[in-house]
């Protein structure tokens, strides 16, 4: 608590010189006094109540930014485990798909080889028997000559 600085002697010849007993004087003098250190001490719970409150706040501010920061750090745990979880999960669809086109493709393949086979020995059947329709024709040709002569 502060002191503030007053020449009691100089109010009470002011106030003796303007009729005042000297009791009187003393009287008001002490009585400003207690109103003034009553009011400094207004003051300073004031300011102490203010301090209090600010410390309060200051207090209840932490407790709310650590309860704040374990939720945002609960939640990105929370949240990296859901990200690896649908991470995993589209991998693993991913390679089903990935393992689905591969069997149809190599199914495609197979069926195109096989077409391909089938018409390799088609074309065969075709070639064989044109050479055998031809080496016929050939053979009656040169045999309905020799006969002819």
């Amino acid at each position: 608590m502060s002191a503030l600085a007053f020449d009691t002697y100089s109010f009470v010849q002011r106030l003796h010189n303007v009729g005042f007993s000297e009791d009187q004087a003393v009287v008001v003098i002490e009585s400003q006094q207690e109103a003034v250190k009553a009011t400094l001490e207004q003051v300073h719970n004031t300011e102490l109540a203010k301090k209090r409150d600010l410390d309060a706040l200051e207090l209840a501010f932490r407790s709310d930014a650590q309860k704040l920061e374990a939720s945002l750090k609960a939640n990105l745990q929370e949240t990296e485990l859901a990200l690896r979880s649908d991470t995993q999960k589209l991998e693993v669809t991913l390679k089903a798909d990935l393992r689905e086109a591969e069997l149809k493709l190599e199914l495609k393949i197979a069926e195109t080889n096989t077409k391909i086979a089938e018409t390799k020995a088609e074309l065969i059947r075709w070639i064989v028997g044109a050479g055998f329709l031809q080496t016929a024709l050939i053979t009656a040709l040169l045999l309905k000559m020799s006969s002819g002569l």
